[in-house]
Formats: C-alpha cells, structure tokens, sequence
C-alpha cells in the first residue's frame, strides 16, 4: 500500500513510521526540500495547490491523506478525483472556518460556548454586548497554537482585539470558566466501525499544548460516554475515515465543544506508548481500509511536549520511564521540536510521580 500524505511535519512523520510495519509505505508532499517527515519517507518538493505536485503525488500513492487542516480544500478535491482521500476533504471543509465548525456542532445537538458572526466592527460592538466579558475574538480561519485570536476582558480589550483582528471574517465566542481542558481522539474505518480512545486531560500554555495526561483522571463513566457519542455524531454525519479529535471544555457535568482536528493530535501522542494502538497506526489502518486496533489506555500516560528547544537527550533518558521523540527539527521559539511520554501502572503511581516529572519535563513553550 502506498500512502501519499499532504504535509511533511512532525504528524506526518509519525504516520509514515507507524505505516511500516503494517507494510504502508509512505511520500509526503510539502514545500521545501526539507521536511521533518522527509527524513523518514520520499518527499515530494512542492506547493500544496501546484496541480503539477499533486498529479505526482497521485501517481505514487494508492490512498492519500493529511496531517494538517490547512490544506487547500480544493487541493484534496482534486486528488479525490483521482484516489481515494480520507478524511473526506467535506471534514477538512467544515473544520477550516470556526463559523461553520460551531454551527455544525449545534446542528448535531452537541454543546458549545455561545458565539457569534462578526463582519463589522458594528456586528462585533454588539456581539460584545450581548455575549458579555470575558469573551475570545478569533479568525475563521488559519487559526491555531493560540494564533489568530484575542482574548477580551475589558472594554479597553476590545479596542486593541478590533484592531488587531478587525477587517476579516472573525468569530466572537463566550469564555467558557471550564474546569478543564479535555480531547478525544477517535476513529473510523472505511467499514464505519469507530473505535475511541480515553479521554484527555491537556494544559495548554500560550496556546501551546504542554501536557496531556491520559486517561484524564477523575472522569465520571457518564462523561466518557458522552465525549465518545458527540464523537459518533461526528464521524457518522461526515462518513468520515481515520483520526478525528475533538477538544472540550469541562464544565462541571457539562461537555462544551471547543473545536475539532480532522487528522491525527498533539494530544494523543501518549497512544505511541501508552494505548493497545497507537493514533497513528490506527490512522493508516482506517484510511488503508484494514481492521482497526483497540484503543485501550496501558496504564497511565503523561506526554510532554518540548517547544522551541530539546533539553539533552542524556537528560531526558536517564529517566527510565521517558519514551523521548524526536522530530529532527532546529531550536526555534515557539516551534514543537520533539515530545516525552512517560507510564505509569495506575492512576495512584501517576499522580505519585507526577510532580517529580513535572519538575524535569515542565519546561512550557520557548
């Protein structure tokens, strides 16, 4: 099976990898000559709405994929035209503008914080007023790691979030005072069977993902099954093939949906180690068409990401329990570099550990 994946970073790298031994092999297309999942598998120089690139991509692969939702929806229409693409590019379509993705929500039934269309400056004023403060004004678009949007507390707020956003699509939601940040990450196959992973507990810091512990503790079985039946409305209503992840905010008993990623996520990292099987591989599995994995938790998974910066490798794996990846990128601010899962055999053991792997690994965006 030749997988084609749009997108060379460090999801993509772990997609190829996990397609190897499943006899996947994989080519990425990305601009550039070098690419974090180029050094793993062939890598395709190119742009990703250069009809010329895709053709070539198209011609060596018997299923195509994608590790990012900015990709042009177009770009995955055509190759649709041409070999199968999973997640259908209608998923990429819904989940690359905030506006339709809240509204899709709604018309599934499934929790959000309020929100509102913001095309005006006069549309924001009185969204502002009737949403209330705090509140988070954000693009429709091209948002992600904290990029694009603005957090509004005060009146003074508002002014300087206008004229840092005004004059494009936005979308002005309600702050939700959540107890938590949680995600799912689930998937489907080409047969629809859906398959979930436990839920997530993640700390997010300046936008960043810093660490997921999983499964989250202190979950009610009720909020579980809830987080994965939003899911299956999801993935049904899109007949959607691979790696979904949803984030929520908890909200006491309540599950609000924030966004969702069509594509593998940062915060099922830990499945590498910590799951029966990985994000990744069930991925390849779903898209390839073949049965999918079980997603049982083994034990109990912290994942810490490294932004900007990778402290030793010697420091990292004199701790025995650290599974240290590595994305074979340069130190750069605010640039995701490599990550560290580490596991322990019950929730007690984690929560007993945890402070001394906060100390070493907690090192928070750079």
């Amino acid at each position: 099976m030749n997988l084609g994946i749009l997108g060379g970073g460090q999801l993509g790298r772990m997609i190829a990898l996990a397609g190897y031994p499943l006899g996947a092999r994989a080519t990425v297309l990305e601009p550039g000559t070098n690419s974090s999942a180029g050094q793993v598998c062939a890598h395709l120089p190119g742009e990703f709405d250069d009809l010329q690139a895709l053709y070539r991509l198209a011609q060596a692969s018997d299923v195509v994929t994608f590790e990012f939702e900015n990709v042009p929806v177009e770009a995955a229409r055509w190759l649709a035209e041409r070999v199968p693409v999973y997640p259908p590019p209608g998923a990429l379509e819904v989940s690359q503008e905030r506006l339709a993705e809240k509204q899709f929500f709604q018309r599934l039934g499934i929790p959000t914080p309020p929100f509102a269309a913001i095309e005006t400056e006069a549309d924001f004023r009185a969204a502002v007023a009737e949403i209330g403060l705090p509140a988070v004004l954000k693009t429709r678009r091209f948002g992600y790691d904290g990029k694009g949007q603005a957090v509004i507390r005060t009146p003074q707020d508002a002014d300087a979030a206008w004229q840092k956003l005004g004059g494009r699509p936005l979308i002005l939601e309600g702050f939700v005072p959540f107890d938590r940040e949680l995600s799912l990450v689930a998937v489907r196959g080409r047969d629809g069977q859906i398959v979930t992973y436990p839920l997530i507990e993640n700390v997010h810091q300046d936008g960043i993902l810093h660490r997921s512990v999983a499964p989250a503790p202190d979950l009610g079985e009720e909020l579980s099954e809830r987080a994965a039946e939003f899911a299956a409305r999801v993935l049904t209503e899109l007949n959607y093939v691979g790696v979904l992840t949803i984030e929520w905010f908890q909200e006491g008993a309540r599950l609000l949906a924030n966004e969702m990623a069509p594509r593998v996520h940062n915060s099922g990292h830990w499945t590498i180690e910590g799951a029966l099987t990985s994000q990744f591989e069930n991925h390849v599995r779903a898209v390839c068409g073949l049965p999918l994995g079980r997603a049982d938790a083994v034990g109990c998974s912290v994942m810490y990401n490294f932004i900007g910066s990778v402290p030793p490798t010697e420091q990292v794996l004199a701790n025995p329990d650290a599974h240290l990846h590595l994305y074979g990128k340069g130190p750069r601010p605010g640039r995701k570099v490599g990550h560290v899962t580490l596991r322990a055999a019950s929730a007690a053991e984690l929560q007993e550990k945890l402070p001394e792997w906060d100390a070493q690994f907690a090192r928070g965006p750079q």
